[in-house]
């Protein structure tokens, strides 16, 4: 039975929105900004900031960079996520590989030419992100220990950029960073031992194939206790109001993910351990808004 062209339009729609994830870069988008609102300007007029077209263009290069840092991550991936993601796979190749590399294109060079109008520092720092992405897509990821640091850092340099923008460099912001890097980089080796067959397959050169998973659990049980003291910092030392109780909420999550790190033995088990540090990442961008509730709705009125 032959698909109508507007059902062929909608699921080719969707299987571009699988390979650039777009519900990750619109959850970027909003961490930026709420991080803009809390953080960094919390003294700014809400629509004053809202409105700010300097921020607006480069939260939207950032996001536009991303996305094509999903594609070509896609476009280099496409034999290991057959076999890790079956699924998702065959709905990405609904977008040929052709045109994976045209958008890649297209995006860098918009998110580029939009960050020139904000300033020639910003079109230096998208220039050196851009390549970083391109760089660990073709080559770092297959490294051990390399693939894992490139890809955390890769993963919250989209916040510096409105860091460096308000000039906030305050030390609450280096302990939530490294809060986050600890983070980030503990899911990706966790994802690595749930992708160990597709990089065994592929001989990507990963911690968990090239040191075994007994080892690769060592190392995220490493960095998963390391995430205590930055945890413990944000709720002894410095203000972050109602958003404590998300960071002691943390402490029992890390306990959670320690112990089924070492009972985990099949894909499933991984996947669960992976699901579980990706909620306590996106609940610590809500979070941001327990800093202080009524800034929002003060500004709101």
């Amino acid at each position: 039975m032959s698909q109508s062209p507007l059902s062929r339009f909608a699921l080719k729609g969707l299987a571009f929105f699988s390979v650039l994830r777009g519900y990750n870069i619109a959850l970027i988008v909003l961490a930026q900004y709420l991080c803009s609102i809390f953080i960094l300007a919390p003294d700014k007029p809400l629509k004053e900031l809202l409105l700010d077209p300097d921020l607006a263009l480069l939260v939207l290069s950032t996001a536009i960079v991303i996305g094509s840092g999903y594609i070509i991550n896609s476009f280099y991936d496409a034999e290991k996520d057959l076999i890790n993601r079956p699924r998702k796979t065959l709905l990405d190749r609904l977008i040929s590989q052709r045109a994976k590399i045209t958008a890649y294109f297209t995006g860098n060079f918009l998110a580029v030419f939009m960050a020139s109008a904000v300033s020639f520092r910003a079109v230096v720092f998208f220039s050196a992100y851009i390549f970083g992405i391109w760089l660990y897509s073709h080559k770092l990821k297959r490294i051990a220990f390399v693939g894992n640091l490139v890809s955390a850092l890769l993963a919250i340099t989209p916040f510096f950029t409105v860091f460096v923008y308000y000039k906030n460099l305050a030390p609450v912001i280096f302990v939530q960073a490294i809060f986050l890097f600890l983070l980030v980089l503990a899911r990706d080796m966790v994802k690595d031992l749930e992708n160990l067959t597709g990089d065994l397959t592929q001989d990507y050169n990963t911690v968990a194939v090239r040191y075994g998973t007994t080892f690769s659990k060592y190392c995220v049980s490493i960095l998963l206790i390391a995430t205590v003291l930055p945890t413990y910092l944000l709720i002894s030392t410095f203000n972050v109001g109602y958003m404590n109780w998300y960071f002691k909420g943390v402490f029992i999550l890390l306990i959670f993910a320690i112990v089924g790190l070492w009972l985990a033995k099949e894909k499933k088990h991984y996947l669960s351990i992976h699901n579980l540090l990706k909620f306590i990442i996106v609940g610590g961008v809500f979070g941001i808004l327990l800093i202080d509730p009524e800034l929002l709705l003060g500004r709101f009125i």
